[in-house]
């Protein structure tokens, strides 16, 4: 399982990325918004560890932002802040746990064990792969904002394509949307 560490102190973030590896996950580090939000656009995560005190945007800020683009990997929240008023903000902006700096590495990785089990009951809606989102239910597949006219068999295709987490399928899915939309003419 991937997980996203979202931290400025390089060695705090160090320091979780080699215990989540000790304990077989994944983890990718991005020391502010803006490198977040481009690894949570080319790769699937299971879930986010966030600061909140980012240079630039702040963790706030860029969790909202990530959840109006319809991101929904579990949140967990790692910070110094440790008002109530904090906690409740975080949560109400759609972080799915809090944990106050300084914390024991047991208890950050048993919050992660629980927050996975919570997701992996229950079926994503909507897949995401980059800027293309595929509704589940609906069948209703969008790049950009825009609605992409597909077969059946073409939004499964897709919907199994956005699956992986791989950079060469999702190049593939690209240039396979860019096709599509050209061949229905509304590429501009």
């Amino acid at each position: 399982m991937r997980i996203l560490v979202v931290e400025d102190e390089p060695k705090l973030a160090a320091m979780v990325a080699q215990q989540l590896a000790q304990h077989n996950f994944s983890a990718s580090l991005a020391s502010d918004g803006k490198e977040a939000e481009s690894l949570l656009k080319s790769h699937v995560f299971s879930l986010v560890l966030l600061d909140l005190m980012l240079p630039g945007q702040s963790g706030l800020e860029l969790l909202r932002s990530f959840r109006g683009h319809g991101v929904a990997c579990p949140v967990l929240i790692l910070t110094s802040r440790d008002a109530v008023e904090d906690r409740v903000l975080g949560l109400d902006a759609g972080a799915d746990d809090y944990l106050v700096k300084p914390f024991a590495l047991p208890e950050l990785l048993a919050r992660i064990r629980a927050l996975l089990r919570r997701t992996d009951a229950k079926p994503p809606s909507q897949l995401h792969l980059a800027d293309l989102r595929i509704d589940i239910a609906t069948r209703r597949t969008t790049r950009e904002g825009r609605q992409l006219d597909l077969t059946q068999r073409e939004s499964r295709q897709k919907a199994a394509g956005s699956l992986s987490n791989c950079r060469f399928r999702a190049a593939k899915t690209e240039e396979w949307c860019d096709a599509k939309e050209l061949k229905d003419g509304r590429r501009s």
